[in-house]
C-alpha cells in the first residue's frame, strides 16, 4: 500500500483515543467469572520481559541510526512496535480476567490499611510516581510511535526525524518505567 500520500491522522487520532479507553473501561467494568485456562498470574512477569526486550529493542534501534544501519534501525523498531503491541493485547486481557493488585497490600485482601502504609513507608511515593508518569506518557507515546512510524513509511525523513526525538525517549521510558513498577509492586501479587 502507498503510503507516501496518504493522510491517516484520523485512523491514528481514533486509535490514539480508543486504546486509552479500553483500558479506562477495563478498570471500572465489574470482572467477568470466566477462567482463562491457565494462571494468569504470570501474566505481570510477560509484560515486564515484554517491556524490557522493548527498552534493549529501542536501545538497539538508536545505535542502529546512529552507525547508519538504517536497515537494522528500521527491523528493530517494527519489533518493538509488534512487542508494544503483544504487550497490550495481553495487558488489557489480564485487566479483564482479574482485579487490580494494591501497592502495599501485604497481606492480598484487596485493601491498604494503615499498618500496611506505614510498612511500605515512603516508598510508595515513589511507585506512585513512577506508575502515574508510566500511564500518562503510555496514553502519549501511542499517537507518537504511530505518527513517526507513518512518516518512517512516508519516507518523509525530516518529519520523522522531528517527532522521532520526541517519541524515543518517551517510549524508552515507559518501557523502563513499566518493568521498575513490575519489580516495586511484584510482592503485592497475590
Amino acid at each position: 500500500m502507498e503510503l507516501k500520500n496518504r493522510n491517516l491522522n484520523l485512523p491514528i487520532a481514533i486509535i490514539s483515543i480508543l486504546i486509552p479507553l479500553v483500558v479506562a473501561v477495563l478498570f471500572i467494568l465489574p470482572k467477568p467469572d470466566i477462567q482463562a485456562g491457565f494462571d494468569v498470574r504470570i501474566m505481570p512477569f510477560f509484560h515486564a520481559i515484554l517491556n524490557s526486550a522493548t527498552a534493549v529493542l529501542l536501545l538497539a534501534s538508536l545505535y542502529f541510526i546512529k552507525n547508519g544501519q538504517q536497515k537494522a534501525h528500521k527491523w528493530a523498531n517494527l519489533s518493538a512496535v509488534v512487542l508494544s503491541g503483544i504487550f497490550l493485547l495481553s495487558y488489557v486481557t489480564y485487566h479483564f480476567l482479574t482485579e487490580s493488585t494494591k501497592f502495599g497490600d501485604i497481606n492480598h485482601d484487596g485493601l491498604v490499611d494503615a499498618a500496611e502504609k506505614a510498612a511500605v513507608g515512603g516508598i510508595r511515593y515513589l511507585y506512585y510516581f513512577l506508575l502515574l508518569t508510566h500511564i500518562l506518557l503510555a496514553i502519549v507515546i501511542v499517537p507518537l510511535v504511530l505518527f513517526t512510524l507513518l512518516r518512517a513509511f512516508q519516507y518523509d525523513n525530516p518529519r520523522h526525524r522531528r517527532i522521532a526525538r520526541f517519541t524515543w525517549p518517551i517510549w524508552f521510558y515507559v518501557a523502563i518505567t513499566g518493568v521498575v513498577v513490575y519489580i516495586m509492586i511484584q510482592p503485592y501479587y497475590g
